[in-house]
Parts: structure tokens; sequence; C-alpha cells
């Protein structure tokens, strides 16, 4: 069982940068991949970036590459996400999410443990 918490989320301009964490519970962390996703009024859940478990591995959304950086610290089980040059369109809630190194990085569906999430507004 993991339990994983966001933070850092809030409102910023176009162009500002924000970084979230995920703080995780459990002794296991470190064999769980992890992964951050978003979702946008109206809009289904998507996937922004992922790390494997030893971080040595990272994935990443087309629409996010070269702006956004994923990393963890297992001694501190924790997860992040730096987010640079946001933009209008980055405005979403994101949550965290834990999963099986052994299964599809990209998917949702793929993650087993998620958080509650933390909004991140973008303004123009």
């Amino acid at each position: 069982q993991v339990q994983l918490v966001e933070s850092g989320g809030g409102s910023v301009q176009a162009g500002g940068s924000l970084r979230l964490s995920c703080a995780a519970s459990g002794r296991t962390f470190s064999t769980y991949a992890l992964g951050w996703f978003r979702q946008a009024p109206g809009k289904e859940r998507e996937f922004v970036a992922a790390i494997a478990r030893s971080g040595s591995t990272t994935y990443y959304a087309d629409s996010v590459k070269g702006r956004f950086t994923i990393s963890r610290d297992n001694a501190k089980n924790t997860l992040y996400l730096q987010m640079n040059s946001l933009k209008p369109e980055d405005t979403a809630v994101y949550y965290c999410a834990a999963k099986s190194p052994y299964t599809e990085y990209t998917l949702a569906i793929s993650y087993i443990y998620w958080g509650q999430g933390t909004q991140v507004t973008v303004s123009s």
C-alpha cells in the first residue's frame, strides 16, 4: 500500500515556473515506477511524465518535453515535477501515481495508487 500526497501547485503567469512534489508513505517506494498526470476541466486525464524505479529512465508527453522535468528521491520517498515556461494550456489538476515497473508508463490504467491532486493555474 502506498499513499501519495501532492503539493506545490498554485497560480502563476505564463512563462513562470512551479515545482510539484509528491510525498509517499510506505517502505516500498523505490519498487514502484511513478508518473504525473493532469486533468483539465471537461477533458480526460492525460499523461505528463513518468520515471522508472531508479530514476535512470524518464518519459514525457510531447506537449511538455523540454519544459518539464520529472525526478525522484528514493531516500526521501518523494517525486518531483519541475515545470518551466508554463503556458495557459498547462492549467489542470496534477496527480502523481505509482505503478508496477512492468506495465505501460503512459497509460493511466497502468497506475495502481493515486494522489488527490494539486491545482495548477497559468494565466496569460
